[in-house]
This record gives C-alpha cells, structure tokens and sequence, in this order.
C-alpha cells in the first residue's frame, strides 16, 4: 500500500487564516440590541470595506511586482520569436510555421493582457484612494475590488499556466464522471460533481459544454461526459483523476454508505491530434441505440482497444459515423496518455498490467459529519469548507496538484 502523502503546505496567499478571538473581538463583535437597524447597516458597511481595502491593497501590491516583469519577460520573448520567424522560410514546412505564428499570436495576446492589466492596477489605486474620501462608499469600494479580482485571476492563471510544461497540458479537457453503483445517492453524487466543474469553468471566464449525459429511471445521472475547450484545461484538471468519495458520517454506529464516482480526464486536442495508427484487428466495435433525456433515440457506438483493454463510447453526436470518430478521437488520447505514463512512443509497447485502474485510485474526500471537510489524498490538502468547494471553488486544490507535479518533475 501507497504511503499517504504528506500535506502540502501553500503559500500564504493560499492559506486560510485561524485567528484566536482575542478580548478586543468579545467587546466589538456583538451588536447591541438597542442599535437602530441603521447603526447596523453602517457597522456592516465598515466591516466589509475594510475586507475590502485589505483585498484591493494586496492585488495590487501584487500586481505592481509581477505585471512589470512579466511584461518585460513577454515583450522579449515575442521579439525573439519575431526574429526567429524572420529567418525562417515558412514555405519550407508550413505545419511548423503554423505553430511559430500560433505562439506568436499568443505571445501578443498576452503582452496585450499584461498592458491592460497595468491600467487596471492604476484604476484599482485610483478608485480606492477617491473611496476613501467618503468612509462609507461602498460602491466605489467595490468598484476597485473588481478590478483587483481581474488582476488576481489574470496572476494566478499565468503563474500556474508557467508551471504547466508536459506534452499535452496546454489543450482543452474532456472530463467523465461514472457513478460507482446503483442507487439514487451516488446517482446525485455524481450531478454534484459535474455541478462543480461547470461552476469552476464559469469562475474562471470559461464554459464547460455537457456532450453526453446518461440519466437513470430515478432521475440520477449514471455517467455524463463534459468538454472544456480553452488552453491548459487538461494541465488544471489532470488532478482530478481517481475516485471522489463522499462520506456522510465516519460514525460507525451510524452504518455510514459512501458515495463514490470516478472522474477521468483525457486531453481534448484544441488543434489536430497526434497521428496515431491504430490497427483495425485490434478494434472491438459494437453500436446500439439508447433513448436521450428528451425522449429522443440516439446512436451509441463503444470500442474496446483489445491489445489494452481500454474503453471508450460516444453518443453526443447525431449520426453513427460521428459518434464512431469521436470514439475513435478518445481512444487515441487515451493511449496517448498511456504511453506518456508509462515512457513508451510504441504502442504495441504498452503493458497491459500497468494501465491505472482509476478505481483504485483515491483523489478525493468529501465528508459531511461530523463535520465538513475536503480532503485531498494525492496533495494531503485540507478544506473546512465543503459547500464552497461544490461550488466550484477548486483552485487551491488544482493549484496544490500542479505544484507537487512541477516539483516531482524536478526531482
């Protein structure tokens, strides 16, 4: 058995504070009674103001270290390349010059970003300092912490997106979630969870499109495929492979049941996949027809790589013919992630025995009594607060997996 990992400590920005309430919080913190609701409201106002101020003060600060540097970094680097491709004939081979001129539109993309991203820290400063002259303007204050959450987000992307270097990191993510066994609980398990990375997409500017999606006669969904089309979604998300366990009590007297789904996450190629040859011999194919959530009847096509074993289906396409080549689409990218895995360009080299079994894999806890809890198995990270992660707050989570990755990369 795996030793359990230790925890891993984040930086500051990623910790969450655990103040002892000093003499100082007993007398300000209530409110009496006899206070008019309007005493109230502005005691409120202050308090978040001074949340706030304490945000904006930070983003920016944080901004006016990095973005400079960043900037001067990007700048240069879209140069050389622009050099680079002056003495490059692009008649030559055209798929490479496609590539040069991609990541030069990219590096322009970003240097452009960056140049936003100084006006926005000088509107942040401005804003709060103009706030500060009437203590209670609340709206000004949050005026200004909107444009600091633009200048974090921007930071945190970057700087993960720098960490991010393995071969298929940068392309989109097709993520599927099975529930573990019948029955309505794990059924709903598994619609909390497609819930959180549709909500996590949507708070990082994103979209996460549902293709596939098979409901049970209880109204629980079985398995439901989602793609996420935007660069480094498969570099964020690769963590979340393995099983997520929702436990609802650790009271043994309690007869406690858990709910386990497994999530697997493949690349999802945002330009034209790595041509890899598969042999038609080594093809199971079969196709039925399933009826959707509307009623409808759909083709559904399943292949079975035999030399490994692995499975893939499709059924979000119209047609027979469309679903078969998504199939096709997702073994490849499957047995490309093998082959990565296990350090092998030959696919008749893969061995069978070694292939992850995702369902014995643990990533996830999710405890509901006797007290809430996430636990992440593969990073040690722990979160008090459940409800938020199922609302799609994951980053410290996807940002805890990128950093143990970069670091055993080093090693």
């Amino acid at each position: 058995m795996a030793a359990k990992p230790h925890p891993l400590y984040l930086s500051s920005k990623w910790q969450v504070p655990l103040k002892k309430m000093t003499r100082t919080h007993l007398i300000c913190s209530p409110i009496c009674a006899s206070q008019s609701m309007d005493d109230k409201d502005k005691v409120f106002k202050q308090l978040g103001m001074f949340a706030l101020r304490r945000k904006i003060e930070d983003a920016v600060v944080r901004g006016e270290m990095l973005a400079p540097t960043v900037l001067q970094l990007e700048e240069e680097m879209r140069v050389c390349r622009k050099e680079k491709m002056r003495d490059y004939n692009l008649w030559d081979d055209p798929l490479k010059s496609d590539d040069m001129l991609a990541e030069l539109a990219d590096r322009a993309k970003i240097v452009d970003t960056l140049k936003d991203l100084a006006y926005k820290i000088e509107e942040a400063k401005l804003i709060k300092e103009l706030a500060e002259t009437d203590s209670v303007n609340y709206r000004l204050f949050k005026q200004a912490y909107n444009a600091s959450v633009d200048i974090s987000k921007f930071l945190d992307r970057y700087e993960m997106s720098k960490l991010l270097n393995g071969p298929y990191d940068m392309h989109g993510a097709s993520v599927v979630i099975k529930a573990g066994d019948e029955g309505i609980c794990t059924e709903v398990w598994v619609e909390r969870l497609l819930n959180m990375y549709i909500k996590w997409a949507e708070k990082q500017g994103q979209k996460g499109r549902v293709l596939e999606k098979c409901s049970s006669n209880s109204g629980g969904i079985k398995s439901v495929t989602i793609e996420f089309e935007f660069k480094y979604a498969y570099g964020f998300l690769i963590g979340e492979r393995g099983i997520h366990r929702m436990i609802s009590s650790l009271d043994e007297s309690s007869c406690p049941e858990d709910s386990l789904a497994a999530v697997d996450v493949v690349p999802l190629f945002l330009e034209m996949v790595s041509d890899l040859p598969l042999d038609d011999k080594d093809l199971v194919i079969s196709s039925m027809s399933s009826e959707n959530n509307v009623g409808s009847t759909v083709p559904v096509v399943h292949i079975q790589h035999a030399p490994t074993g692995i499975c893939v289906q499709s059924s979000g396409e119209r047609s027979k013919f469309a679903n078969k080549m998504k199939a096709l689409y997702r073994l490849k990218a499957k047995l490309l992630v093998v082959m990565l895995e296990q350090g092998t360009s030959n696919l008749s080299s893969i061995n069978r025995d070694e292939i992850i079994d995702l369902w014995k894999q643990d990533t996830r806890r999710y405890m509901l009594q006797p007290y809430k809890l996430v636990e992440d198995q593969k990073t040690g990270v722990q979160l008090p607060d459940l409800n938020s992660v199922l609302n799609g707050n994951i980053n410290l989570l996807v940002a805890a997996h990128v950093s143990l990755r970069h670091a055993r990369e080093k090693v």
